[in-house]
């Protein structure tokens, strides 16, 4: 059933972060109404698909949803809305605070509704800044919290993004922790309250944790970054048929690697022996184990590694990623048959609960999909989703031909 068994969540986000935050709620058994405009969530589109709006990314974030496809520009279809945030436990949603106020759905107005309500917002820029009516993308947070410039410091100079949407995933599961958060503040309160999650504040303490450095003083000791995850030679070692991943960090290590590899001697170096000294000089001691790495096979030294307990990972690409043993072994992939798109591959939540497992995966739904199954549980007869379906307000899926072997497009 899930941890989250009984809690109601209204997801009336798009695209990634609001999405991801949803996903992880579902993923633990809250029943999550994903409510879409008409034209749908805009990821729907986005990579090869069996059917059109049914994109990996959608499949691979919407899983554990019901969708609701609802114009709330039509007064009709926001009336349903807010009947339905009347029982809700969490409202979710990522556009700008500004556009919520111009729908009615603002705070005070949503709390007036329903008092135990938690309402969480994920947006580019705290509501109290000069940036706080700027709209906001990933690639952007990237940028201004300081990480492609630490990517072009620690690199060639040329400044990057990384290329996943890492600040929507790690804005999303800050969300989470805030929404679990306020719903325990409300067992005790009786009340629910406003949360905001602002993605630039956010990503900026997440980058400074590791690279405010010397400028955490006043006045500074230096100019911040921390060198050993700056360092250009931080970097998978090349061996002589390949890469592998390799951290040899505590003195321990070092001592275990060394002798190992037959260089024990490198600890007479200052610049090996402690380490504060290795700290120091970091560039130099990684360049030294990667011209060591290039010594034997990429086997080799997974069996070295491994007999001197380095911590050690293969450099997996996409496809090695799914055929790694660990994840095979713990069920971490698993093939579901989908409604309409027909056999898909799946990741399983990481997290496990000893007493609190959830169901099996719902899995991720059609534009409007569950529509007439969600109105008719807010209380609405046939008659009344009849004529919401007629004036536009609600729409219902289309239904595709069920396709098990076709070639994606």
């Amino acid at each position: 059933m899930g941890p989250l068994h009984g809690i109601k969540v209204i997801d009336m986000t798009s695209v990634l972060m609001g999405p991801f935050a949803t996903l992880s709620l579902g993923d633990m058994g809250a029943d999550v109404i994903k409510v879409e405009a008409p034209a749908g969530d805009l990821v729907r589109q986005i990579g090869p698909a069996r059917h059109a709006d049914m994109g990996p990314i959608f499949l691979n974030t919407n899983r554990n949803k019901r969708s609701l496809c609802l114009d709330l520009k039509k007064p009709a279809g926001l009336k349903v809305l807010q009947r339905l945030l009347v029982d809700a436990d969490v409202l979710v949603y990522n556009v700008r605070p500004q556009a919520m106020e111009r729908l009615g759905l603002g705070f005070e107005a949503v709390s007036a509704l329903n008092p135990r309500l938690v309402y969480a917002g994920l947006f580019g820029f705290g509501q109290d800044g000069p940036y706080a009516a700027r709209p906001a993308y990933d690639d952007l947070m990237q940028g201004g919290a300081g990480l492609s410039h630490l990517i072009a410091r620690s690199g060639d100079g040329t400044p990057r993004y990384v290329p996943s949407a890492m600040a929507d995933r790690i804005v999303g599961l800050t969300a989470v922790g805030g929404i679990l958060a306020s719903l325990l503040a409300r067992q005790r309160s009786g009340r629910g309250q406003r949360l905001d999650v602002p993605m630039f504040e956010t990503m900026a303490g997440f980058i400074l944790g590791d690279h405010l450095g010397g400028l955490s003083f006043e006045p500074p000791l230096d100019a911040g970054g921390y060198a050993r995850q700056l360092s250009p030679q931080r970097k998978p070692y090349r061996t002589r048929d390949g890469h592998v991943c390799a951290l040899v960090y505590n003195d321990k290590q070092w001592l275990s690697f060394l002798r190992a590899v037959g260089r024990e001697s490198l600890l007479d170096d200052h610049r090996f022996a402690t380490f504060a000294g290795r700290s120091r000089h970091i560039d130099h001691c990684y360049a030294e184990l990667g011209r060591i790495f290039e010594e034997r096979d990429t086997a080799e030294w997974m069996l070295l590694l491994e007999a001197a307990d380095i911590p050690f990972m293969p450099m997996n690409d996409l496809p090695g990623l799914l055929a790694d043993p660990h994840l095979a072994a713990t069920g971490f992939f698993t093939m579901v048959d989908h409604p309409s798109e027909g056999p898909l591959r799946q990741m399983r939540m990481p997290m496990q609960w000893s007493d609190s497992s959830p169901d099996t995966p719902r899995p991720a739904p059609r534009l409007g999909e569950h529509s007439a199954e969600v109105l008719q549980q807010a209380g609405f007869d046939a008659d009344e989703i009849a004529a919401l379906v007629a004036e536009g307000a609600v729409a219902l899926p289309t239904s595709p031909p069920r396709q098990t072997n076709s070639t994606p497009t």
